[in-house]
Protein backbone atom coordinates (compact mmCIF):
# COMPACT_ATOMS: atom_id res chain seq x y z
CA UNK A 1 0.00 0.00 0.00
CA UNK A 2 1.41 3.41 -0.94
CA UNK A 3 2.00 5.80 1.96
CA UNK A 4 -0.59 8.47 2.59
CA UNK A 5 0.37 11.74 0.97
CA UNK A 6 1.30 14.44 3.51
CA UNK A 7 -0.82 17.55 3.77
CA UNK A 8 -0.48 20.70 5.81
CA UNK A 9 -3.09 21.93 8.25
CA UNK A 10 -3.59 23.65 11.57
CA UNK A 11 -4.77 21.34 14.34
CA UNK A 12 -6.44 23.11 17.25
CA UNK A 13 -6.49 20.98 20.40
CA UNK A 14 -8.38 22.70 23.23
CA UNK A 15 -11.15 21.57 25.55
CA UNK A 16 -12.82 25.01 25.30
CA UNK A 17 -15.12 25.12 22.27
CA UNK A 18 -15.16 28.93 22.29
CA UNK A 19 -11.36 29.05 22.06
CA UNK A 20 -11.37 26.50 19.23
CA UNK A 21 -13.93 28.52 17.28
CA UNK A 22 -12.14 31.83 17.91
CA UNK A 23 -8.82 30.47 16.62
CA UNK A 24 -10.51 28.92 13.60
CA UNK A 25 -12.19 32.27 12.84
CA UNK A 26 -8.79 33.97 13.01
CA UNK A 27 -6.93 31.48 10.81
CA UNK A 28 -9.43 30.29 8.21
CA UNK A 29 -9.72 33.69 6.42
CA UNK A 30 -5.93 33.70 6.07
CA UNK A 31 -6.11 30.51 4.01
CA UNK A 32 -5.21 27.96 6.69
CA UNK A 33 -7.12 24.68 6.74
CA UNK A 34 -8.25 24.09 10.31
CA UNK A 35 -9.18 20.88 12.13
CA UNK A 36 -10.46 21.04 15.72
CA UNK A 37 -10.20 18.55 18.58
CA UNK A 38 -11.68 18.76 22.08
CA UNK A 39 -9.03 16.53 23.64
CA UNK A 40 -5.45 15.40 23.08
CA UNK A 41 -6.57 11.77 23.20
CA UNK A 42 -8.98 12.31 20.31
CA UNK A 43 -6.32 14.13 18.33
CA UNK A 44 -3.74 11.38 18.85
CA UNK A 45 -6.26 8.74 17.77
CA UNK A 46 -6.82 10.56 14.47
CA UNK A 47 -3.31 11.68 13.58
CA UNK A 48 -0.92 9.65 11.43
CA UNK A 49 2.83 9.74 10.93
CA UNK A 50 2.36 11.34 7.52
CA UNK A 51 0.55 14.45 8.73
CA UNK A 52 2.30 17.76 8.12
CA UNK A 53 1.25 21.00 9.78
CA UNK A 54 1.10 22.92 13.02
CA UNK A 55 -0.58 21.90 16.28
CA UNK A 56 -1.99 24.60 18.55
CA UNK A 57 -2.54 22.89 21.88
CA UNK A 58 -3.77 24.23 25.20
CA UNK A 59 -1.45 23.55 28.11
CA UNK A 60 -4.12 22.87 30.72
CA UNK A 61 -6.59 20.21 29.62
CA UNK A 62 -8.25 17.23 31.31
CA UNK A 63 -6.45 13.96 30.66
CA UNK A 64 -3.45 14.49 28.41
CA UNK A 65 -2.22 18.07 28.70
CA UNK A 66 -0.37 20.13 26.09
CA UNK A 67 3.13 19.17 27.16
CA UNK A 68 2.25 15.48 27.32
CA UNK A 69 0.80 15.70 23.82
CA UNK A 70 3.99 17.36 22.60
CA UNK A 71 6.12 14.65 24.21
CA UNK A 72 4.00 11.91 22.62
CA UNK A 73 4.38 13.47 19.16
CA UNK A 74 8.13 13.64 19.74
CA UNK A 75 8.15 9.96 20.75
CA UNK A 76 6.34 9.10 17.52
CA UNK A 77 8.91 11.09 15.51
CA UNK A 78 6.08 13.20 14.12
CA UNK A 79 7.03 16.08 11.79
CA UNK A 80 4.23 18.23 13.21
CA UNK A 81 5.23 21.57 14.73
CA UNK A 82 3.75 22.34 18.16
CA UNK A 83 2.75 25.69 19.63
CA UNK A 84 1.63 25.62 23.26
CA UNK A 85 -1.25 27.90 24.26
CA UNK A 86 -1.56 29.01 27.87
CA UNK A 87 -3.48 31.51 29.93
CA UNK A 88 -0.67 31.75 32.48
CA UNK A 89 2.81 33.24 32.38
CA UNK A 90 4.77 30.17 33.47
CA UNK A 91 8.56 30.23 33.00
CA UNK A 92 9.17 26.54 33.93
CA UNK A 93 6.45 25.56 31.45
CA UNK A 94 8.09 27.59 28.71
CA UNK A 95 11.53 26.13 29.42
CA UNK A 96 10.24 22.54 29.40
CA UNK A 97 8.21 23.05 26.24
CA UNK A 98 11.03 24.69 24.29
CA UNK A 99 13.52 22.02 25.41
CA UNK A 100 11.12 19.37 24.09
CA UNK A 101 10.95 21.11 20.72
CA UNK A 102 7.92 23.40 20.91
CA UNK A 103 8.03 26.14 18.30
CA UNK A 104 6.69 28.75 20.73
CA UNK A 105 4.54 29.46 23.79
CA UNK A 106 1.67 31.85 23.14
CA UNK A 107 -0.10 33.40 26.10
CA UNK A 108 -3.83 34.03 25.83
CA UNK A 109 -5.11 36.42 24.64
CA UNK A 110 -2.62 36.49 21.77
CA UNK A 111 -2.20 38.89 18.87
CA UNK A 112 -3.72 37.52 15.68
CA UNK A 113 -0.83 38.68 13.50
CA UNK A 114 1.65 36.88 15.75
CA UNK A 115 -0.51 33.74 15.76
CA UNK A 116 -0.75 33.65 11.96
CA UNK A 117 2.97 34.26 11.54
CA UNK A 118 3.89 31.50 13.97
CA UNK A 119 1.49 29.04 12.36
CA UNK A 120 2.91 29.77 8.89
CA UNK A 121 6.42 29.26 10.28
CA UNK A 122 5.34 26.05 11.99
CA UNK A 123 3.92 24.59 8.78
CA UNK A 124 7.10 25.44 6.86
CA UNK A 125 9.28 23.80 9.52
CA UNK A 126 6.99 20.76 9.57
CA UNK A 127 7.40 20.30 5.82
CA UNK A 128 11.18 20.41 6.21
CA UNK A 129 11.04 17.81 8.99
CA UNK A 130 8.85 15.55 6.88
CA UNK A 131 11.29 15.77 3.95
CA UNK A 132 14.16 14.84 6.28
CA UNK A 133 12.25 11.88 7.71
CA UNK A 134 11.40 10.70 4.18
CA UNK A 135 15.05 10.93 3.11
CA UNK A 136 16.17 8.88 6.11
CA UNK A 137 13.52 6.23 5.50
CA UNK A 138 14.41 5.99 1.81
CA UNK A 139 18.09 5.60 2.65
CA UNK A 140 17.30 2.91 5.20
CA UNK A 141 15.14 1.04 2.70
CA UNK A 142 18.06 0.92 0.27
CA UNK A 143 20.43 -0.28 3.02
CA UNK A 144 17.95 -2.98 4.01
CA UNK A 145 18.12 -4.34 0.45
CA UNK A 146 21.81 -5.20 0.88
CA UNK A 147 22.80 -8.76 1.73
CA UNK A 148 24.90 -9.48 4.82
CA UNK A 149 27.99 -9.94 2.67
CA UNK A 150 27.35 -6.68 0.83
CA UNK A 151 27.01 -4.90 4.18
CA UNK A 152 30.37 -6.33 5.23
CA UNK A 153 31.92 -4.96 2.05
CA UNK A 154 30.28 -1.56 2.59
CA UNK A 155 31.53 -1.37 6.17
CA UNK A 156 35.09 -1.92 5.02
CA UNK A 157 34.79 0.46 2.09
CA UNK A 158 33.57 3.35 4.26
CA UNK A 159 36.52 2.99 6.65
CA UNK A 160 38.97 3.23 3.79
CA UNK A 161 39.86 -0.39 2.95
CA UNK A 162 40.90 -1.20 -0.61
CA UNK A 163 39.40 -4.05 -2.62
CA UNK A 164 42.50 -6.12 -1.94
CA UNK A 165 42.33 -5.48 1.81
CA UNK A 166 38.61 -6.32 1.84
CA UNK A 167 39.27 -9.56 0.00
CA UNK A 168 41.91 -10.54 2.56
CA UNK A 169 39.69 -9.60 5.51
CA UNK A 170 36.69 -11.56 4.25
CA UNK A 171 38.54 -14.46 2.68
CA UNK A 172 37.27 -13.64 -0.80
CA UNK A 173 38.86 -13.14 -4.18
CA UNK A 174 39.37 -9.60 -5.43
CA UNK A 175 37.00 -10.37 -8.30
CA UNK A 176 34.24 -11.38 -5.87
CA UNK A 177 34.75 -8.16 -3.91
CA UNK A 178 34.45 -6.20 -7.15
CA UNK A 179 31.15 -7.94 -7.91
CA UNK A 180 29.79 -7.22 -4.43
CA UNK A 181 30.94 -3.62 -4.72
CA UNK A 182 29.16 -3.25 -8.07
CA UNK A 183 25.94 -4.67 -6.56
CA UNK A 184 26.21 -2.24 -3.64
CA UNK A 185 26.65 0.74 -5.96
CA UNK A 186 23.65 -0.35 -8.00
CA UNK A 187 21.35 -0.95 -5.02
CA UNK A 188 22.29 2.31 -3.32
CA UNK A 189 22.16 4.23 -6.62
CA UNK A 190 25.65 5.67 -6.18
CA UNK A 191 28.50 5.96 -8.66
CA UNK A 192 31.65 6.32 -6.58
CA UNK A 193 33.09 6.12 -3.08
CA UNK A 194 32.24 9.75 -2.09
CA UNK A 195 28.61 9.09 -3.06
CA UNK A 196 28.70 5.86 -1.04
CA UNK A 197 29.99 7.71 2.02
CA UNK A 198 27.13 10.21 1.75
CA UNK A 199 24.56 7.45 1.22
CA UNK A 200 25.67 5.59 4.34
CA UNK A 201 26.17 8.62 6.57
CA UNK A 202 29.99 8.34 6.35
CA UNK A 203 30.13 5.59 8.94
CA UNK A 204 30.12 1.84 9.32
CA UNK A 205 26.70 0.18 9.36
CA UNK A 206 27.74 -2.48 11.87
CA UNK A 207 30.92 -3.74 13.51
CA UNK A 208 33.52 -4.19 10.80
CA UNK A 209 35.48 -7.38 10.32
CA UNK A 210 38.96 -6.93 11.80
Amino acid sequence: MAPEQPHDAVYIVDDDSLVRSAIEAALAPAGFRVEKFASAAHFLSCITAFKVGCVLVDFRMPGIDGLELQEELKRRNSPLSVIILTGYADVPLAVRAIKNGALDILQKPFHLAELRAQVASGIAISKEKFAQIQAIEEKQAKLNALTDRELEVVNLLVVGRTNKEIAESLGLSSRTVEIHRAHVMEKLAVRNLPDLLRATGRGALRDVVP
